[in-house]
């Protein structure tokens, strides 16, 4: 679900990762028409990063 919302909103994605600040600052970038696909791509990137943060704690934490 977070996938689809980083490509259709990729702002939103940054608020539902706990990263607020970075998602107002995709949205100024996400304003402007070109600057869509750059922020698309960056929303797509720091959720892989979340998702590998998350796998991590969670290896930690059962070890």
């Amino acid at each position: 679900m977070r996938l689809l919302i980083a490509f259709l909103l990729p702002w939103l994605t940054f608020f539902t990762i706990g990263r607020p600040f970075a998602g107002v600052i995709c949205l100024v970038l996400q304003v402007t028409l070109l600057g869509w696909i750059p922020a698309t791509i960056w929303a797509v990137y720091a959720l892989s990063q979340y998702k590998t943060d998350q796998k991590i704690r969670r290896a930690l934490h059962n070890s």
